[in-house]
């Protein structure tokens, strides 16, 4: 539900100070003030004080960085640190890659090519993942298997390329780990959310 404050306006969307655009808030990054005067990326939304709120884009961050639009935002000077944007994204992928090991933890997650395969035809899928340098063959099979199987309700797993492998193996606690596949789960729908945010601001 969304929530409405007493002028009558959304609480769930918030203004970019770069393109100046009323957005939903999900699709916005929170920007607070460190106690030293600088500027950090409130993933969580969880970090007090008031916030300024960026385009959950890394070019938005970048410029909201270089014309100094966070000083303006906060109405008082910042130190904005270098590579604010590169920070920005290095949170959002630390952050899915923690959804990532909440949802093995979850017991949700299987590992390897077999196993993955496995619970693509059983229908059971709500997410695949392939390390960046996957072999083309292991992930057109699997894509495959995906088609062939199909989805009662028609809803297809989604699938996801974006991680190292040597970050799936400490995510998931394997060894070389090329293939990973999440079964339908509150922890797998956040992780899937996690993912596309990361994507979103990368893209």
């Amino acid at each position: 539900m969304r929530k409405i404050d007493n002028r009558g306006e959304d609480m769930n969307e918030r203004t970019c100070i770069v393109s100046r655009k009323t957005h939903d808030a999900a699709e916005l990054i929170r920007f607070v003030m460190t106690p030293e005067g600088g500027v950090i990326a409130d993933i969580s939304r969880k970090l007090p004080g008031r916030g300024v709120w960026v385009t959950a884009n890394k070019a938005f961050v970048a410029e909201a960085a270089s014309k100094n639009l966070f000083s303006r935002g906060f109405k008082e000077k910042v130190a904005v640190p270098e590579g604010l944007a590169a920070q920005v994204g290095k949170q959002l992928e630390t952050a899915a890659l923690g959804s990532l090991k909440m949802a093995r933890k979850a017991g949700l997650v299987v590992m390897g090519f077999d196993k993955v395969e496995a619970l693509i035809r059983s229908q059971k899928s709500e997410l695949v993942l392939h390390a960046k340098e996957a072999a083309d063959d292991g992930v057109r099979k699997l894509a495959q298997a995906i088609k062939s199987a199909g989805a009662p309700d028609g809803h297809m797993p989604a699938v996801k390329q974006i991680f190292l492998s040597s970050q799936m193996d400490l995510a998931l606690g394997g060894h070389n780990v090329i293939h990973a596949a999440a079964k339908h789960g509150g922890a797998t729908k956040a992780l899937l959310n996690r993912i596309e945010n990361l994507e979103r601001y990368l893209t």
